[in-house]
Formats: structure tokens, C-alpha cells, sequence
């Protein structure tokens, strides 16, 4: 009687009226696929404009330099695509081949299940499901491995000096068997017959083909420009990089950089090296990871989005060595530094004339000028 009636309040349920009837059930037979983007994804990395769009020339594979793709580049995707659309067993319409090893791979990452375990757990299944009976199983995790490589989740194994002196790379340290600087052999036996087992190797995953893939797939090509279109929601507070000192310090100095919000911003985190070799925990091995700073503040720093860059090899701390072993990153980043930058495809759903067009991606150092 004071307030008078809640404008929300539209149905009355609690003063004796019977209750709405039930609307029956919607019964849907048709199961979607639980992946059902697999085949878009596909598209947005297989991707190659024709040589008249643009008037630009076809681009390779992703990370390659050649203006024309290869013949084994489209076949690769040709079995991807293949695989994409392939049932998993006869008369299976919601998961496929491709679906299938993508989310057990989640599940193996996600559980840390050894290489091991997860080989076993794959041959049970094709004790239970046999291949006779038309189930089409990866063989083994090496298979699942080698299938996802070619869209660009591979890395490269680069030998190292025991002594963290070389890499064992580049025309003039490919082919030693013995660090230029102080003698040490490249293996661990050089007296054994066949292929022999290097002492050090460093892993790197390459970062050009992967900054690529978030300019390449529409669902994260828009994200990639958010520092330059989005809003900090709380004025006067740093939310993201972008609002900080360090970040218009860098604009400032290079502005016709910052003039393109579409050139990559990069941070870089290692985890664990001894610089001055005082902890007294002991590692095994030094991560090496890149963070994106073009992403939403609610992307840049979660873990799916962090890159793993290098796997520095133990069990010694590298010290004041690290540089070595940041080689390889460097170099990459000084060509995408570099003036001519590295061509790449952009996706970006909302621009209809513009959808796929050629831009120059370059890599910033701001954070690692800043400190």
C-alpha cells in the first residue's frame, strides 16, 4: 500500500491462480558436431588470396618466404581438411578424426599426462575400438604430433655448447662437432656409430608463424588492434599496458610505429635462470615465454595466450649466458623490426573491402627498452 505494485512484477504466482503450463519439450535428433569450427580454423590458416586480389602476390605457407605455396604445403592441408571431415567410426556425425585428437591432446595438457601414459591409453582404445571395425584412432601421440605441426605447432631443436658458449646453428656452427670457443665436443659420444646424442638442445618455437595465425584466424584478429579501439573502463588507473609511462614513452620515440595499432607489442617473462647464481634451488630448465600486449586486458595476461618461446636445457643455470640461447628470438625479432616487416593476412570480419588484405607486422621491444 505504500510502495505500490513492483513494476516487475508481471505474472502473480502466489495468490492461488494455477501455474502456466509446461511448454512441451523441443526434441532436437540432430547432434552438432562438438567442434564444429575445426574446418573454419582451417580455412582462416590455409588461406591463400589469388594473385589478383590486391594486386598483390600469393603468400606460402605460414612462416615461409616464397611468394608461391608449395605442392606439399597444400597437400599437408589437404589431409588436415581430410581428416577435419572424416568420422571417427561409421554413422559418427558429431566428432571427427581432427576433433577427436585435438581434444584428447587438451586433455593430455590439461592432466599432464606423461608421453608414456598417453601412448598406452591410446593403444587401449584401439584394443577396444579396432581399426578392422572402421574406427580410425590415431596410432600414437608422435602421429597426433606430427599432424598438428603443420599448422605452424611445431619447434626447432638447435644444439648447444655444454659450456653455454654456441649454438650449433647458422652456416658457420651447423656442421662442428666442437665449440669454436672453448674446443668441448658437440656430443656426448663421439665414437658412436649412426646418429649421435648431443650433449645440449635448446628448443625454440618459432613466434613469426604464431604472431601470423592471430592475424590470419577472424576469431582473434580483432582482438589484436583492442589497445589501440578499446576503453579503460576505470579512468586515471593503469588497467593494460597501453595506459602505462613506458608504453607512450615507446610511442613517443617511435611514432611511426605507433601510428599502426596493428604492429605487434611484445613483453618477454623468463622464469627460473640463476643470473648471478645465489638461489640455492636447483632447475632443470629455463622458460622463455612472450606475452602479447595488443590483446584485451582480459586476454593478454591469461595463460592461453602466453607464448612458450624457448626451453633453455639444465641442469646448470645459464647465468649471464642466457644471451646465447637468446639468439634465435632475437633474430626474429630484428626481422620483424626491420622497415619491410614480414607480410601477413589479415582477417577482420567487420571490414567487408578490406577483409583479407597485405599488411606489414612488425615486433616492438618496448618492455625490454623500458627496463
Amino acid at each position: 500500500m505504500r510502495q505500490g505494485w513492483d513494476p516487475r512484477y508481471k505474472i502473480w504466482v502466489e495468490h492461488g491462480e494455477p501455474a502456466p503450463p509446461t511448454p512441451p519439450p523441443v526434441i532436437d535428433n540432430t547432434r552438432q558436431p562438438l567442434m564444429s569450427d575445426m574446418t573454419a580454423l582451417l580455412n582462416d590458416l590455409s588461406y591463400i588470396p589469388p594473385n589478383n586480389e590486391h594486386n598483390e602476390p600469393t603468400q606460402g605457407d605460414i612462416g615461409e618466404t616464397s611468394n608461391e605455396p608449395t605442392q606439399a604445403t597444400r597437400n599437408e592441408f589437404e589431409e588436415l581438411y581430410a581428416s577435419a571431415n572424416e568420422e571417427l567410426y561409421p554413422g559418427c556425425d558429431y566428432v571427427t578424426r581432427l576433433d577427436f585428437m585435438a581434444k584428447f591432446t587438451y586433455f593430455k595438457a590439461k592432466g599432464r599426462l606423461t608421453d608414456s601414459i598417453f601412448n598406452e591409453m591410446l593403444e587401449f582404445f584401439q584394443n577396444v575400438f579396432p581399426i578392422s571395425k572402421g574406427f580410425k584412432l590415431p596410432p600414437s601421440y608422435y602421429a597426433i604430433k606430427k599432424t598438428f605441426k603443420t599448422i605452424g605447432l611445431g619447434y626447432e631443436s638447435i644444439h648447444a655448447c655444454e659450456h653455454d658458449c654456441c649454438l650449433f646453428r647458422g652456416d658457420n656452427n651447423k656442421d662442428l662437432d666442437f665449440c669454436p670457443v672453448c674446443n668441448t665436443s658437440r656430443w656426448k659420444d663421439s665414437n658412436t656409430p649412426g646418429k649421435k646424442v648431443p650433449k645440449k638442445v635448446l628448443r625454440y618455437f618459432p613466434i613469426i608463424p604464431r604472431l601470423q595465425c592471430l592475424y590470419k584466424s577472424s576469431h582473434t584478429a580483432k582482438d589484436m588492434i583492442w589497445h589501440a579501439t578499446g576503453k579503460c573502463t576505470e579512468p586515471g588507473k593503469m588497467q593494460h599496458p597501453v595506459h602505462g609511462g613506458a608504453w607512450k614513452k615507446f610511442d613517443t620515440k617511435y611514432p611511426d610505429f605507433a601510428k599502426e595499432p596493428r604492429n605487434v607489442r611484445l613483453g618477454l617473462v623468463a622464469d627460473g635462470f640463476n643470473l648471478l647464481g645465489n638461489l640455492s634451488k636447483a632447475y632443470s630448465m629455463w622458460p622463455v615465454i612472450l606475452t602479447t600486449y595488443n590483446l584485451p586486458l582480459w586476454l593478454c595476461m591469461k595463460e592461453s595466450s602466453f607464448m612458450l618461446t624457448l626451453l633453455i636445457p639444465g641442469p646448470k643455470s645459464p647465468g649471464k649466458d642466457i644471451d646465447v640461447y637468446l639468439r634465435p628470438l632475437i633474430e626474429d625479432l630484428k626481422v620483424l623490426w626491420d622497415q619491410k616487416g614480414v607480410k601477413t593476412i589479415l582477417r577482420l570480419p567487420q571490414q567487408e573491402v578490406n577483409m583479407r588484405r597485405w599488411f606489414f607486422m612488425n615486433a616492438a621491444q618496448a618492455v625490454l627498452e623500458s627496463n
